[in-house]
């Protein structure tokens, strides 16, 4: 198993934009194989960081996730909501693995 950590660094003012944008991946995730754990919004502390996160079964579908979801109209739709809101600064994308 494969866990994709996402940070978000967002802007302040479109929380809701950002929760939305979250909403519309949750399903997207799921629907190729992953299971989404969930986005973490700003409550106390800094304002602007969010996190995802996210499992796949391994390396290798994480990968046909992202070469899929590339041409995926729901998730081209999910982009192109949060290059229109701008509710997205900036991501960055780690990997782990769990232990139990």
């Amino acid at each position: 198993m494969i866990t994709c950590y996402l940070s978000y660094e967002i802007d302040p003012a479109k929380i809701k934009e950002f929760e939305e944008y979250g909403r519309l991946w949750i399903p997207l995730v799921n629907k190729f194989g992953g299971t989404h754990h969930g986005y973490f919004l700003p409550h106390e502390g800094k304002n602007y960081q969010a996190i995802a996160i996210f499992s796949f079964p391994s390396l290798a579908k994480y990968e046909e996730y992202r070469i899929k979801s590339k041409t995926d109209e729901e998730c081209l739709a999910a982009w192109e909501y949060s290059k229109s809101t701008k509710c997205i600064k900036k991501i960055e994308r780690q990997f782990m693995r769990p232990v139990f």
